[in-house]
């Protein structure tokens, strides 16, 4: 068990959240999400680093540009020239704008003066100019744990990547919030339960994208003895506390496995050495199709670089990641050889050739002579700053929690100006009336407190995406507990069962539940007219398909079959036969009768049959 304060964790979260406009946030187009096949456009590029203002590179960008890929992008009916970088930017979107000043309300946060447009250099394919725009809009807000929101950012969504080098446009453009706190939390579970409350936040505006991929965590993450890392892409709130733990235990390890080499007098030799002639009749598949095989030798690493500093990952791996970042689909070690198809006479002619000691790790890489050289040398980098501690980098969250090297943190020679974009004025007066919504924490007491809704049930309905259209129709009329189970059960089990929602609009909905309420429909049939909805029948239509009730002389008949067909089990149970008779008569009737109605002709029924003297029973 790790003790988060005597290790010094220090965390911090950025939280991209997309907002639902109408419209992208630098062109005309819509924030709809399209499916790949519908892509009616395709082009490719090569993205190549800018220099800063004072002429640097930034270093996350040269690590990008190690090896040459050609992006291919693919386009659709609904996006434009903008987002193929073949015209210029349009205004910065006003509703965009307004929704992050509103937000930035909501935190408490102090404007600024005026939004200035920069570019944050990008490489990586995820935009087809090589850049995301970006702007800031407030600063210094407030967090329930006592720390800060440090900025509120609006920024310009990157590309879907499809596969590889293949990313779509669909979702380029879409504006979204990037709200960064300072590291102020200091345990993994403050770490989720802050993330959560600025996740609670957003929705409370009623405004922002739901679903998966429309709101995602990076986490930074320090030890006292280790360095700031940023995990990108944590998509899930329930992962978040595993992430930082696993993060934690590699930093840990990180620094062990430094004292450790410090100890042993472990060094790292900087110019490769080619044993491309050891392994020519290797039966690796990997090193016979290979020009060039490179070793790199590191005295006093043994044992070392197999070493897990997480589940699912040893030192070795992140040599791998660096190695990769040239092109090679991975390293050998001698910490796991034999292996692989290189066998054990392999692996000591290899030492006796070029080794200095048992207390050496061997790592290989094979590929053609380019990648070969800048894979080993990425491997003695990395090899190098496990002599130091915990590198300072931006990593990728793995399934599970564990993490992997993507490239160093981005500096300052990242942003530049975007110079097709006007700057854009916030008057203090326009933003101080822009209207706060209520926090869904606060819709959750107040639907106790007015509607008295059992709180867990205040709770889920707060947090679901249908909260919005629930006010609305209990404003309408409607009865909250029918409202409630409407949304929250029936559309969910209509999901399950196969049944397409995507039909059922606010107004379709409304307009079911308002017959409800006028008699016109049962409330037990509210599923089934649904359904037809769904299946393409019009409001009206499927109402009057299930409008037509069952009469009370014919419940009365079914009840009385009903009734019986089991008149050994009644007779048994007494009342206790009312529940599951009363489903085996609702699914008779198929919800054309109140529920009330059924259970009353039951239980006189019921009460018949186990009476005898009763009037009309029959024996």
């Amino acid at each position: 068990m790790i003790d988060f304060g005597k290790v010094g964790l220090k965390a911090g979260i950025e939280i991209h959240q997309q907002l639902n406009t109408a419209q992208k946030l630098f062109c005309n187009c819509p924030t709809t999400l399209r499916t790949i096949d519908e892509h009616d456009k395709e082009f490719f590029r090569y993205l190549r680093a800018t220099e800063s203002e004072l002429g640097e590179i930034d270093a996350a960008a040269k690590e990008e540009m190690k090896q040459e890929r050609m992006f291919c992008y693919f386009g659709y009916d609904t996006t434009c020239l903008v987002e193929y970088d073949e015209e210029p930017p349009a205004p910065l979107n006003q509703e965009a704008l307004e929704l992050a000043c509103i937000i930035s309300r909501l935190f408490e946060m102090t404007p600024v003066e005026q939004i200035h447009t920069m570019r944050k250099l990008v490489i990586d394919g995820s935009n087809t100019s090589g850049f995301q725009r970006t702007a800031l809009i407030a600063v210094d807000g407030i967090l329930p744990n006592g720390g800060k929101i440090e900025t509120i950012c609006l920024e310009e969504e990157a590309a879907q990547r499809v596969d590889g080098d293949t990313f779509s446009l669909d979702r380029l453009g879409i504006p979204l919030v990037e709200i960064t706190t300072s590291p102020c939390m200091k345990t993994p579970d403050e770490v989720r339960e802050i993330a959560g409350y600025l996740g609670m936040v957003l929705r409370s505006t009623g405004r922002v994208k739901r679903g998966l991929g429309t709101i995602r965590q990076d986490i930074n993450i320090s030890i006292a003895e280790g360095a700031r890392v940023e995990i990108k892409g944590v998509q899930e709130l329930d992962l978040i506390a595993e992430v930082v733990q696993r993060e934690v235990l590699r930093q840990k390890n990180l620094v062990d496995i430094r004292n450790e080499l410090l100890s042993r007098q472990a060094t790292v030799i900087t110019e490769p050495v080619d044993v491309t002639k050891i392994f020519s009749a290797s039966s690796s598949t990997i090193l016979k199709k290979a020009q060039c095989i490179l070793a790199v030798r590191l005295p006093g690493f043994a044992g070392l670089v197999g070493r897990e500093i997480q589940p699912g990952r040893r030192l070795g791996s992140e040599f791998s990641d660096y190695a990769k970042k040239c092109g090679v689909g991975g390293i050998f070690h001698t910490d796991e050889l034999p292996a692989y198809g290189i066998t054990r006479d392999e692996v000591d002619r290899l030492f006796m050739q070029i080794s200095g000691g048992s207390d050496e790790c061997i790592v290989i890489v094979a590929a053609d002579g380019k990648k070969a050289h800048c894979s080993a040398m990425q491997v003695i980098k990395r090899a190098k700053t496990a002599l130091t501690g915990v590198p300072e980098e931006t990593r990728k969250m793995l399934e599970g929690g564990s993490t992997s090297y993507m490239r160093p943190l981005p500096g300052a020679a990242r942003m530049y100006p975007e110079t097709d974009v006007f700057p854009v004025r916030i008057e203090p007066t326009w933003y101080e009336n822009l209207p706060v919504p209520e926090l869904l924490v606060k819709k959750a007491e107040r639907f106790v407190r007015e509607l008295h809704i059992d709180p867990a049930l205040a709770s889920q309905l707060a947090s679901s995406d249908q909260v919005f259209l629930f006010e609305r129709a209990v404003s309408e009329g409607i009865a909250p507990s029918l409202a409630a189970r409407t949304l929250l059960s029936s559309r969910k089990e209509l999901a399950r069962g196969g049944s397409d929602i995507s039909c059922l609009s606010a107004e379709n909905i409304l307009m079911v539940l308002k017959a409800v309420e006028e008699g016109r429909a049962a409330k037990e049939a509210v599923p089934v007219i649904l359904e037809k909805v769904g299946a393409g029948t019009s409001v009206s239509e499927a109402i009057s398909e299930c409008a037509p009730a069952v009469s009370r002389s014919r419940l009365e008949e079914i009840v009385r079959r009903v009734v019986r067909e089991r008149r050994d089990f009644v007779r048994e149970k007494g009342m206790g036969s009312l529940g599951p008779l009363m489903g085996i008569v609702m699914a008779e009737v198929r919800g054309s009768v109140d529920g009330r109605v059924v259970s009353q002709v039951l239980k006189e029924e019921i009460s018949r049959e186990i009476s005898p003297n009763t009037p009309g029973d029959k024996v």
